[in-house]
C-alpha cells in the first residue's frame, strides 16, 4: 500500500479547514462574473438583511440555499452574479437606535433630525460590518464589488424616479384616512406590519341618555357597549340599522356622550349588524376605519382624541395628558362612580400590535401618502397568466400571492420617521403649493420638504432592478442580468416583499423581477416552537459554526427540509452532519494517501475495469443525474439523500473496502486502475458536494494530484452515458446481497469474523455462478469462509442457518452455534415477510387500472418483483419444512 504523506490529519477539524479560505476566495475574485458573453447569465439578488442586528438561523438557511444555487451554476459554466446588500429597515433600525439612546437618557428630539440620522448611520456601519463577517463565516460566494444598500445614492435615485412617476400617473396621492398608528414609534404602519394577538379586555356597557323626553322600552337612555371607553370623546353619532324595527322611533333623536355632555345624533346605516350586541354602535370616525366610512356617508365631524404618542389630547377633557391605558381605567372608574356604567363583561378579543415595537396599534385619523393599488395589482396578476410569469416553488404559494393581490387595499407609504428615504415632495412656505419632483425646487429657500419618509418596503420592492443600475436602462448589469433568475425567501414575506417586487417590476421594467421564487419555511426549535427572545430558544448560527463548522451547518440547512416547510433545529442533527463530513474526510484521506503523485482523475479503458469499478461508476452516474435533477427542482433534501447514500454506502462502505484487496496486492497494473477510478470518483463527488460544503471539499480537492487551483470554478459533473452499465450494477448487487446475507447470518448466530464458518451457495443460475466465482477474492475478504461451495445442489447439514437471495440460497452450517428452535422461529418470520410482499405485488398486478395505465416497464418490473418474492418464499418454506422434520 502506498500511503503517501498528505496534509490531512486523522480527524476532521472544521476550524483548521475553514481558516482563511474565504478571504482567499474573495481576494482572488472567485465570485466575480466570468465576463464570458457566450455564457448564459444567471443572477440572484440577496434578500437584503436589516441592519438591525446580527444574522439569525433563518438568514443562514436562506443564504445557504442561494449560495448552493449560485455555486452550482458557476461550476456549470453560467456567467453568474450574486448581488449582496442590506436594507436600512426604517422603523426597526430607528427603534433600535432610539432604544440605545434611551439607555443614555437621550431622545431623538434632544438631538434633532440631522444628528439623530448620524447616529443611525453609525449603527448601520457597525452592524453592516458584523453581517459581512457572518456572510464570510457561512462561505457565501457574493460579489462584494456590487454590494448595495437601500439608502445608497443609486437606489435613492431609483426611489425618487418611482415615486415621481407614480405620482404623475395619479397612482400616488395624499389624503386623510384612518391608518394603523404605532404610538411608540410615532409612525403609520401598513396593514401587513400589524400582528394580531388575543388580549383579555372587556365590554363596557354605558348609558347614553336622550337629550329630551324620549324613551326606549321605558328607559331614558340607550345602552352602548364598547371595548375602548377612552375613544368616547371622539363619538359623533350612534348608529342603528335602518331595517331594525326596534329602533325606528329613535332615528333622528339625539343623545349625550357621558362625561363630556356633548350632544350627538342617532343615525341609520346598513353597516350596523342587527343581531350583534345591542344592535346600536357608537360612531367614532377618527378612531375606527369602519366608523370613518360611516362618517363620510353622513358628513360627520372627525374628532381625534389622542396625541401621536398615545396620550389623550385636549378633546378628552379632564383626561388630557393621560396615557391611553391609564385613561381607560380612570374613565371606567368615573363612569361607574357617576352612574353611567351598566355592567362590565370580560371579553377576549384580537388586538393589532406593531410588528416592530410590540405595542398595541391605534386606528388613527391621519394625513398620509398612499399608492393606489388596484391598477398595479391587476397588471401583476395579468403577468402571471403570460409567458413572463414568476414560477413559485412550491406552486401552492402562488395562491397566497394571488389572494392578497385580488383583495388588496391602497398602500400607506409614508412613515413619520427620520431614518429612510425622505419623500420627494415640497410645500411652498407662502402659498402651500405642493411640488413633487426628483430634484428639489430651484428656489429652495421658499420651499419646505415633506418630513415623512417612505415605507422601507417601497425601496426594497425595487431591489431586483435598482441593484442592477436602473433607472439607467443602458446600465451593463441591467442589460445583462435582469430579469434575475431565482429569488429565495421565506413564506412569511410573500406579500410584504415578493408581491411588491412583482408589481413594481412589471410597472417600471415591463418584465418579471425573477424567473423563480423558492419559498422556504421557518427555523423552529426541537419542540416545533418559533425561535424568539421571549422563549429564550434562539440559536446563533455563529455559535453553531464555532462548534461544528460552516459545512456541517450548511449540510443540515440544505438537506433538512422540503421546500415551503419549516425545519426543526437540533444538535442531534448537527452531530449527524458533522459525522457525515468526518466520514467524507476519512474516506478521502484514505483515497488520497493511496494515490501516486502522478495519478490523474482519468478513467482507464472500459475493458480494463473490474466489476466493482463498473458498478461504482454506474452508481456515480446515477447520483450525478439525481442530484442535478433535484437541484433544478430546488429539492435539496432529495439531492442530499442521494449524495449521502452514494458517499456513505456505495463509495465508502463498499467500493473503498473492495479496493484494499487490490492496493495491498502485487498487481501494479490493477493498482493503477483502481487508483484512477478512486481519483475520478472522489474528484466528481467533491464537485457534486462543493455547492453545499464549499470549505471541506476545497480543502480535500487541493490535496489531490490534479491541475486547477479551486473547486469554485471547476466544472460541475454531468451524466456520462458511457458509464451506465446496468449489467454491472445488477451483477454487483448480487455480490452485495450474498455478502450481506452471510454477514446477517454471522450476526444472528453471534459468529464474529474471526470465527471460521463454511459457506454453501446453492444456485442453478449460471450467471450468478459466474459472478460469484469471478469475484471470489471479494467474497473471501468480506465473508471470510473456511470453505466456499458454489453448486446447483449442495448437501445441507441438519443444523444450518439460511438466507435466501434472488437466484440463490445461502447455507452456513453452525451446529455448535445455533439453536434449532430459534432458527425455525427466524425462518417463520421470513415466511411471513415474503408472503406479505407476494400479496402486495399480486394486489397491485390484479388492479386493472394499474396494469392498463402504468408504463409497460413499470408493470414488467412489478412482475419481476413478484416472481422473485415467490421464489424466495418457496425456498424458505422448503427449508422450514426440512428443519421441522429434523426436530
Amino acid at each position: 500500500m502506498i500511503m503517501r504523506e498528505i496534509d490531512m490529519p486523522g480527524k476532521y477539524n472544521a476550524e483548521a479547514v475553514e481558516a482563511g479560505r474565504y478571504d482567499k476566495w474573495v481576494n482572488e475574485k472567485r465570485f466575480t462574473p466570468s465576463g464570458d458573453d457566450k455564457a448564459r447569465p444567471y443572477a440572484i439578488v440577496i434578500p437584503p438583511p436589516n441592519v438591525t442586528g446580527k444574522l439569525h438561523l433563518g438568514h443562514a438557511w436562506d443564504t445557504t440555499l442561494q449560495d448552493m444555487i449560485i455555486r452550482q451554476k458557476r461550476m456549470q459554466g453560467f456567467d453568474t452574479v450574486w448581488v449582496p446588500g442590506m436594507d436600512h429597515a426604517g422603523i426597526a433600525t430607528q427603534a433600535k437606535v432610539e432604544q440605545r439612546l434611551a439607555e443614555q437618557g437621550i431622545s431623538r428630539y434632544d438631538l434633532g433630525r440631522e444628528k439623530f440620522v448620524d447616529q443611525v448611520w453609525d449603527w448601520k456601519n457597525e452592524y453592516a460590518a458584523t453581517i459581512k463577517a457572518q456572510w464570510g463565516k457561512l462561505g457565501l460566494s457574493l460579489d462584494y464589488d456590487r454590494e448595495r444598500f437601500t439608502l445608497d445614492e443609486g437606489l435613492s435615485d431609483a426611489v425618487k424616479k418611482v415615486f415621481v412617476t407614480l405620482y404623475n400617473k395619479q397612482l400616488i396621492y395624499r389624503g386623510e384616512y384612518i391608518i394603523n398608528w404605532d404610538p411608540k414609534a410615532r409612525t403609520a404602519l401598513s396593514d401587513i406590519e400589524v400582528v394580531y394577538k388575543d388580549v383579555q379586555g372587556a365590554f363596557y356597557h354605558v348609558k347614553y341618555p336622550f337629550t329630551d323626553e324620549t324613551t326606549l322600552d321605558g328607559k331614558d337612555y340607550i345602552e352602548i357597549a364598547t371595548t375602548r371607553p377612552e375613544t368616547m370623546f371622539g363619538d359623533v353619532a350612534v348608529a342603528v340599522n335602518p331595517k331594525d324595527e326596534r329602533y325606528q322611533s329613535i332615528i333622528g333623536k339625539t343623545v349625550r356622550v357621558p362625561l363630556v355632555d356633548r350632544e350627538i345624533p342617532v343615525i341609520a346605516d346598513d353597516y350596523v349588524e342587527m343581531d350583534f350586541g345591542t344592535g346600536m354602535v357608537k360612531i367614532t370616525p377618527a378612531h375606527d376605519p369602519n366608523d370613518f366610512e360611516v362618517g363620510n356617508r353622513h358628513q360627520l365631524e372627525r374628532i381625534n382624541t389622542m396625541n401621536e404618542d398615545g396620550t389623550m389630547n385636549e378633546r378628552a377633557g379632564r383626561y388630557v395628558g393621560m396615557d391611553r391605558d391609564e385613561a381607560r381605567k380612570t374613565i371606567a372608574t368615573d363612569l361607574q362612580t357617576d352612574g353611567w356604567m351598566l355592567k362590565v363583561v370580560p371579553y377576549t378579543h384580537s388586538v393589532g400590535h406593531s410588528e416592530r415595537t410590540g405595542v398595541p396599534v391605534e386606528a388613527r385619523l391621519s394625513t398620509q401618502w398612499f399608492v393606489k393599488m388596484k391598477p398595479l395589482a391587476e397588471q401583476a396578476l395579468a403577468m402571471q397568466q403570460s409567458d413572463d410569469r414568476v414560477d413559485f416553488y412550491p406552486p401552492r404559494f402562488e395562491n397566497t400571492f394571488t389572494s392578497w393581490m385580488e383583495n388588496i387595499h391602497d398602500w400607506v407609504i409614508s412613515r413619520q420617521l427620520w431614518w429612510g428615504h425622505q419623500i420627494p415632495a415640497w410645500y411652498h412656505k407662502q402659498t402651500g403649493e405642493l411640488y413633487v419632483g426628483e430634484n428639489a425646487p430651484t428656489d429652495i429657500e421658499n420651499w419646505e420638504q415633506e418630513t415623512d419618509v417612505l415605507d422601507t418596503w417601497f425601496s426594497s420592492a425595487l431591489w431586483p432592478f435598482s441593484t442592477m443600475g436602473w433607472p439607467d436602462t443602458d446600465a451593463p448589469d441591467f442589460k445583462r442580468y435582469f430579469p434575475t433568475n431565482t429569488l429565495v425567501t421565506g413564506y412569511d414575506i410573500i406579500f410584504f416583499w415578493v408581491a411588491r417586487m412583482m408589481f413594481q417590476s412589471k410597472e417600471f421594467t415591463g418584465r418579471r423581477p425573477f424567473q423563480n421564487v423558492l419559498i422556504h419555511g421557518l427555523i423552529r426549535d426541537e419542540e416545533g416552537r418559533k425561535m424568539s427572545k421571549s422563549l429564550g430558544n434562539g440559536i446563533d448560527p455563529m455559535d453553531v459554526i464555532e462548534k461544528y463548522g460552516a459545512d456541517a451547518l450548511r449540510w443540515f440547512l440544505a438537506t433538512g427540509s422540503t421546500p415551503g416547510l419549516d425545519v426543526r433545529f437540533s444538535y442531534t442533527k448537527m452531530d449527524a452532519a458533522w459525522n457525515f463530513i468526518n466520514k467524507i474526510w476519512n474516506a478521502s484521506r484514505y483515497v488520497i494517501m493511496n494515490l501516486d503523485e502522478t495519478t490523474e482523475a482519468i478513467l482507464p479503458a472500459r475493458e480494463e475495469m473490474a466489476l466493482a469499478d463498473k458498478w461504482i461508476l454506474t452508481r456515480l452516474n446515477s447520483t450525478v443525474a439525481s442530484v442535478t435533477k433535484n437541484f433544478d427542482k430546488f429539492e435539496f433534501g432529495e439531492a442530499g439523500r442521494a449524495l449521502y447514500n452514494f458517499i456513505w454506502n456505495d463509495f465508502a462502505d463498499w467500493y473503498i473496502e473492495m479496493t484494499k484487496e487490490t492496493l495491498n496486492g502485487s498487481d501494479e497494473q490493477a493498482k493503477r486502475r483502481v487508483q484512477a477510478v478512486l481519483a475520478y470518483v472522489l474528484d466528481q463527488t467533491l464537485r457534486l458536494l462543493h455547492p453545499i460544503m464549499p470549505f471541506v471539499t476545497e480543502a480535500i480537492w487541493l490535496e489531490m494530484p490534479h491541475e486547477g487551483d479551486s473547486l469554485t470554478s471547476a466544472a460541475y459533473p454531468t451524466v456520462q452515458a458511457e458509464l451506465d452499465d446496468s449489467t454491472a450494477e445488477s451483477d454487483f448487487q448480487s455480490l452485495v446481497d450474498l455478502i450481506t446475507a452471510v454477514r446477517t447470518i454471522r450476526t444472528e448466530a453471534n459468529a464474529p469474523m474471526s470465527t471460521e464458518i463454511d459457506v454453501l451457495i446453492q444456485t442453478s443460475d449460471q450467471n450468478l455462478t459466474r459472478i460469484f466465482e469471478s469475484n471470489v477474492d471479494y467474497i473471501n475478504r468480506f465473508v471470510k469462509p473456511k470453505q466456499l461451495t458454489i453448486a446447483p445442489e449442495v448437501s445441507v447439514p441438519r443444523l444450518a442457518m439460511t438466507q435466501v437471495i434472488s437466484g440463490a440460497e445461502i447455507f452456513v452450517p453452525l451446529a455448535e452455534l445455533i439453536n434449532l428452535e430459534d432458527e425455525i422461529n427466524r425462518l417463520q418470520g421470513e415466511v411471513k415477510k415474503f408472503q406479505g410482499e407476494v400479496k402486495r405485488a399480486e394486489g397491485k398486478l390484479g388492479n386493472e387500472k394499474f396494469v392498463q395505465s402504468a408504463p409497460e416497464s413499470v408493470v414488467a418490473a412489478e412482475r419481476e418483483k413478484l416472481a422473485d418474492w415467490q421464489t424466495k418464499l418457496a425456498a424458505t418454506q422448503t427449508r422450514l419444512t426440512e428443519l421441522n422434520a429434523a426436530k
